[in-house]
């Protein structure tokens, strides 16, 4: 039986049905064969489905072919005995064929007249015939019964079939015995006997029929159920792939586009100012460079590899950055027959790292600058302690020349000189010439301790000077660039950064012990180990002061591990301590417990102890109880052994 037409159908061929921007090969042109069939079709049978359509074909086909053998039977009853009536009745039933199947839904109507025009006319010659032609042994018969399931469906098939067996293997018997030709000799029950074999021959061709026809509409069933949840997941996945804003682009292995979605056509008009055509080369538009690069980049992913690459856009003035995937597409046997792309907008995380990038430099940058206002306020600290005591000597000094007894020794100077004539007498007989002599004495006695108290002065002036000058020099050494390794004394180096804070911990009356183990010379950056000393200094100084405790006390002690291969600089104070939920946040950027601080110092320092392989920690039993911050350090390409320090204190 016919089935409805189908809406996704056109011309009884499948419409083109696109899949994610694939579509599916048009229909070629039909045969003019098939052309001139379709023409005696009706609109709904065009439109049928193919297996449909080619039972329709068959029907029109069929009964052209039989029409024009009647016209050709007809022609040739003007020229022989034969009845033109036979011809003109089987032409009018072909002919109502053909305009049936113009005007009808289904094939159902146009091939029940033509098996009963092919039927009338087998029928007709056999009772007409005078000779003993045996209508239910007839080799035509056989094709009836298949004819009729194939054009009208096993049950109307089957009612068709038991007609015919009951005209021809029954009416056509009786009528040979009634009515039949007198000379001929008939035996009746060797008639009926091939007549009944003959029916059930008639059956039999029936049933075969039906099988076929009920297995074939079983598998056309499963294929249009299989179809249309091919239709629903192909609907599904289109949805998803059209619904995503990255790129898929399927093509072949030539780098012709197969498939691809909204995205990548937006990409593609924006990029080259063209829209993307399926069946042409993805780049096409690009300049022979990129055609190349991507012809050299489908031949490697065409052997079996897999790409993933970055690449920048510019697409009208905007920068854009793709994360691009390449995947073969294997058949079975591992054969590449295509390539995927899939294209990820990763512009805003390129931006983002970008600009993450740019904030760590800053911050790496505030944090040595911070470092470096440490060193400078240390240094300045201590020259400006230091030039105070040049102040105070040099006062001392202008005070001591101001009162100083050399202007006695002037005016006893200008007696001796007004008397240079009669100088013995004056120093004989005259008063005042006889107390001279004592009055020199005692003066060059007070000149004398005045010379002297002055060469201190000037000597305590020129040490002051000197500290300020090592102060100075120090600085200058350690304010190179960073990044420079070389031997470092460590046990120096901790008292170099001492010397910077140790002003600062006098006044505070801190007492500063320090445990030195012989540890060798290590191999690190001097600017960022001294950075990250003066950041632990300062932290401990801060700690103190804030303590109400009158023993404030800081300890300094250097080992190795004891399996040898880390070098420990621990920094303990017995300050206001560490609350232990601030112990996990210590290092983080921006966290501080001052009043006035800016988070960067440990900050900074635990990155760059990182840096040096190192790592920065920290412990402390709890408020009011110290804290200690240890700095380990990798003991790699280190240098012999420095002498160790005596423990002090002060």
């Amino acid at each position: 039986m016919a089935t409805p037409p189908s809406a996704e159908t056109s011309q009884g061929l499948p419409r083109p049905v696109e899949l994610h921007g694939v579509a599916s090969p048009r229909p070629r042109s039909s045969p003019g064969l098939v052309r001139f069939l379709d023409f005696f079709l009706s609109e709904p049978l065009r439109n049928a489905e193919p297996s449909d359509l080619v039972r329709h074909r068959v029907v029109v086909g069929s009964a052209c072919f039989m029409l024009a053998f009647s016209v050709l039977y007809m022609v040739a009853s003007l020229f022989s005995p034969f009845p033109i009536s036979a011809g003109l009745v089987a032409g009018a039933g072909y002919f109502a064929t053909l305009w049936s199947a113009r005007r009808a839904t289904t094939s159902v109507t146009p091939g029940l007249i033509l098996l009963t025009t092919l039927s009338i006319g087998f029928v007709g010659t056999v009772f007409a015939s005078k000779s003993t032609i045996d209508g239910g042994l007839h080799a035509a018969n056989m094709l009836l019964p298949a004819f009729a399931v194939y054009l009208l469906g096993p049950r109307r098939g089957f009612i068709y079939t038991l007609l015919l067996a009951v005209v021809l293997t029954g009416l056509h018997p009786v009528y040979r015995l009634h009515l039949g030709i007198p000379n001929e000799t008939f035996i009746l029950s060797k008639y009926w006997g091939r007549h009944v074999f003959a029916g059930i021959a008639f059956l039999a061709a029936w049933g075969l029929g039906s099988l076929h026809s009920t297995a074939r509409e079983a598998a056309q069933v499963s294929l249009e159920k299989a179809l249309a949840e091919l239709r629903g997941s192909q609907g599904k996945l289109s949805s998803i792939i059209e619904s995503t804003d990255d790129l898929v682009v399927s093509m072949d292995g030539e780098g012709r586009v197969l498939a691809t979605n909204s995205a990548s056509r937006h990409f593609h008009q924006r990029l080259f100012g063209k829209g993307l055509e399926l069946g042409q080369p993805f780049f096409r538009h690009g300049t022979p460079e990129l055609n190349e690069l991507w012809r050299s980049r489908l031949a490697q992913v065409l052997q079996g590899q897999r790409l993933r690459l970055e690449e920048t856009y510019q697409l009208g003035g905007a920068r854009l950055v793709l994360d691009i995937s390449l995947h073969p597409i294997f058949v079975e046997g591992g054969q590449t027959v295509g390539v995927t792309l899939f294209g990820h907008d990763i512009t805003v995380r390129k931006e983002a790292e970008a600009r993450l990038g740019e904030m760590h430099r800053t911050l790496v940058d505030v944090s040595r600058q911070a470092g470096m206002a440490e060193v400078a306020t240390g240094v300045l600290h201590n020259v400006g302690n230091t030039l105070n005591s040049v102040n105070i000597s040099t006062g001392l000094v202008t005070d001591r020349l101001r009162h100083s007894r050399v202007t006695q020794l002037a005016r006893a100077a200008n007696l001796l000189r007004e008397h240079t004539t009669d100088l013995p007498a004056f120093l004989t007989r005259d008063p005042q010439g006889q107390q001279l002599p004592a009055y020199l004495i005692a003066v060059s006695d007070q000149l004398a301790e005045e010379r002297e108290a002055l060469l201190a002065e000037m000597q305590s002036l020129g040490q002051n000077v000197e500290h300020i000058k090592s102060v100075v020099s120090m600085q200058q050494k350690h304010a190179r660039l960073a990044g420079a390794v070389e031997q470092v004394d460590v046990p120096q180096l901790i008292d170099e950064a001492l010397r910077l804070h140790a002003v600062s911990f006098e006044r505070q009356h801190i007492r500063l012990v320090r445990d030195y183990t012989e540890v060798p010379l290590l191999f690190v950056d001097r600017h960022k180990l001294l950075q990250i000393l003066l950041n632990l200094l300062s932290n401990a100084r801060h700690a103190l002061v804030d303590s109400t405790r009158e023993d404030k006390r800081l300890s300094i002690g250097v080992r190795t591990t004891p399996e040898g291969g880390r070098l420990l600089i621990a920094v303990s104070d017995n300050g206001v301590g560490i609350a232990p939920e601030n112990l996990t946040r210590l290092f983080s950027q921006g966290f501080t417990t001052k009043k006035k601080g800016h988070g960067f110092g440990l900050h900074s320092s635990a990155l760059t102890a990182a840096e040096m392989k190192g790592r920065l920690t920290c412990t402390s039993p709890g408020p009011g109880q110290g804290a200690t911050f240890t700095l380990e350090l990798p003991l790699e390409g280190v240098g012999p052994p420095s002498l160790p320090a005596e423990p002090r204190t002060f």
